[in-house]
């Protein structure tokens, strides 16, 4: 089907956006001469953008009932400012385009993933399907992000960016839009899902899993470079990530299982607190780089259960909302957090502590999951009335 393997090319592209703007963000704000507390602080206030940029364009999302549309203005906006934050230099332009730049970029995230899941839904197939181009745009552009900031200057990021930018626009031309809900959106069904215990529950053990796993992102590369390692083993490390979890997401129709989503991330939290207590201990940056194959044992399976088991709570009228909720608690609220925090103690401690703080954080998450597991793992309906 035409529509799919454009959904396919979609999901390359702009996770390779994704690649040269979460991992390479704080690499190039590194080679601007930018401390650790102040790149925590640039990526803690995106965190900040991100919390309010990501609901408003879900419910814009939601309320207009297209997501192909938006997603296209937001991709032309993000081609544009992505130029601008890439060749700039001075703190206080780094700071405004970066902003903006998450004001943009990030809510394409959600509403990609709904698209994801709609039309897989729709054909028949199964989300990981799609999703693993998603994985394997990210690892290759991870790659090709490293060694070109090493040959051709960090400034180059700039000319790369626009340009998978303009392309993802001229292919989601060729989408059609994600079916939408004959239900109508009504204030009373996302109040009711979002005062629902277990609802509630849930996304807390997102945000206690989410928190160590941004902090890694944040400051993997900034760690790496101090250990003597280059930009182009950052570029190594991320594509070694990325690219394990393509068997994963590939496969997810035979390992996700309805109805086991919360053991699954429960596990998932396990193998983030061995990733990460492992990395207190290594000083090669070569090593560091290499144990991110153990990626393809944590975000990948955490985050296809966690989408899997929100769109079995969510109201059908709210799943674009939902997805962006999901969102916004990985990548905007414990991003803020996760910058801030591990920005001063990075400064103030070392890396060695910070991995050690986020490993006890993973362990705490796999407690609070194995808590719900027990207390919700054998419900078969998990839902809320969509009033």
């Amino acid at each position: 089907m035409k529509s799919i393997r454009l959904l396919r090319s979609f999901n390359f592209l702009y996770f390779a956006l994704l690649a040269m703007f979460i991992p390479f963000l704080p690499v190039f704000l590194d080679k601007q001469g930018l401390t650790p507390a102040q790149i925590g602080f640039i990526i803690g206030s995106g965190g900040i953008i991100t919390i309010i940029a990501q609901p408003l364009w879900g419910m814009i999302s939601d309320r207009t009932r297209t997501v192909r549309k938006v997603l296209m203005l937001l991709l032309l906006c993000s081609s544009a400012l992505g130029y601008m934050l890439f060749a700039s230099d001075s703190y206080i332009e780094l700071i405004i385009f970066a902003m903006l730049v998450y004001f943009f970029l990030m809510p394409i995230d959600p509403l990609t993933e709904s698209l994801n899941f709609r039309l897989s839904e729709s054909a028949g197939i199964s989300y990981g399907s799609i999703r693993t181009y998603g994985a394997l745009g990210y690892g290759v552009m991870a790659l090709c992000s490293g060694y070109i900031m090493s040959y051709l200057g960090a400034n180059s990021l700039a000319y790369l960016f626009t340009g998978v930018a303009l392309v993802s626009f001229i292919v989601i031309l060729g989408i059609p839009d994600a079916p939408v809900t004959g239900k109508p959106v009504t204030v009373k069904s996302l109040k009711n899902f979002l005062s629902n215990k277990e609802t509630l529950l849930f996304l807390i053990l997102v945000f206690i899993c989410s928190v160590p796993a941004r902090m890694n992102d944040t400051f993997l590369g900034v760690y790496i470079l101090e250990l003597g390692g280059s930009t182009e083993l950052v570029g190594q490390a991320w594509f070694i990530a990325a690219i394990s979890e393509i068997a994963v997401f590939a496969l997810s129709f035979w390992w996700l299982r309805k109805g086991k989503e919360l053991i699954i991330i429960s596990i998932a939290a396990a193998f983030y607190f061995l990733r990460f207590f492992i990395s207190v201990w290594i000083t090669d940056p070569h090593l560091l780089a290499y144990l991110q194959v153990l990626q393809l044992l944590t975000f990948p399976i955490f985050y296809s259960a966690a989408i899997q088991y929100l769109y079995r709570i969510v109201p059908e009228e709210w799943r674009a909302t939902g997805q962006t909720v999901l969102a916004l608690l990985f990548f905007g609220v414990s991003g803020i957090i996760a910058s801030y925090a591990g920005g001063a103690i990075y400064q103030t401690l070392g890396a060695q502590a910070l991995f050690l703080i986020i490993s006890v954080m993973s362990f705490i998450g796999m407690l609070f999951g194995l808590v719900l597991t027990r207390k919700y793992g054998s419900s078969s309906h998990g839902e809320v009335d969509p009033g």
